[in-house]
């Protein structure tokens, strides 16, 4: 029960991210770059207040490798000029939909074989993709798609550092902490073209402090008690919470293109998953 309500939570936490983010963007409340540095730093401070008032000190272990902390900066950013050109739940989709083969394809990487039945429903998941970017009215940017792409090769490669993680929360405040250099460089290069209102601060600090601080680091708790199998299939849910989010608070619509799309990407990694997982039985049995 414990992990089903941690879980349940981090999935609301990362639609909430989709929708807070396309509020602000979508109203030209705030731009891009200081959406990302806003989050990553009111994230970083939610968690350092969190652990002082747990009283844990922040310095109990070096964590020298930044490839997290990276990843996180990498996602953030591309995450937020991505819903520059992007629908709530088409972003969603792109994001969740890469984050899967990412994690797919690590398995790959670390020797796992795919069987016809997985080979199967990775087709059937690039075919909807190829269907969600076919010319015409209701395509998403191919700009747009390429950066969200990015965010979700990004986020695949964080989920899998962190079901390695032993110590949550001091990790995600950690990896939050190894974006300041990065939101620094940011800082540096976008000064000149910011621009910002009390709006879209204080969706950027909720995004930030909230859902994503406090959101990524119930996820790294939760998926301590998932299987591989479980935390692929779980984040199917998050396209769909986040494309009803867009409809209830940003009045967007869900066309026909999406709702295909979303039926052949997501059905096609839950093949592959839920195929994996009853080869994997089957061949124990046997």
């Amino acid at each position: 029960m414990k992990t089903f309500l941690l879980t349940a939570l981090a999935l609301l936490a990362f639609a909430a991210n989709s929708v807070l983010c396309k509020l602000a963007l979508g109203t030209t409340a705030i731009d891009a770059a200081s959406f990302t540095m806003i989050r990553l730093l009111s994230g970083a401070f939610a968690l350092i207040l969190i652990l002082k008032v747990q009283r844990k000190p922040i310095s109990t272990s070096k964590r020298k490798n930044w490839l997290s902390g990276v990843m996180l900066f990498l996602y953030a950013i591309t995450f937020s000029y991505a819903y520059n050109s992007l629908d709530t739940g088409t972003g969603a989709l792109i994001l969740f939909g890469a984050v899967q083969i990412t994690i797919i394809a690590h398995s790959i990487i670390l020797g796992n074989k795919l069987h016809m039945l997985e080979w199967f429903g990775a087709l059937i998941s690039f075919t909807g993709f190829i269907y969600l970017m076919q010319p015409g009215v209701s395509s998403p940017s191919l700009v747009g798609f390429l950066l969200m792409s990015t965010a979700g090769i990004a986020w695949g490669i964080y989920t899998v550092r962190g079901q390695r993680s032993k110590s949550p929360l001091p990790d995600t405040t950690f990896n939050f902490l190894k974006t300041i250099p990065f939101i620094v460089i940011l800082w540096i290069i976008s000064s000149k073209n910011t621009h910002f209102t009390i709006e879209g601060v204080l969706l950027a600090i909720v995004s930030g402090g909230i859902t994503s601080g406090i959101g990524y680091t119930i996820w790294y708790m939760a998926i301590r008690g998932l299987s591989s199998i479980q935390t692929a299939v779980v984040q199917l849910l998050v396209p769909v919470i986040a494309a009803f989010g867009g409809v209830l608070f940003i009045s967007e619509i869900i066309t026909l293109r999406l709702t295909i799309s979303s039926l052949l990407i997501l059905g096609g990694v839950l093949t592959v998953t839920l195929g994996k997982n009853f080869l994997r039985n089957n061949s124990r049995t046997q």
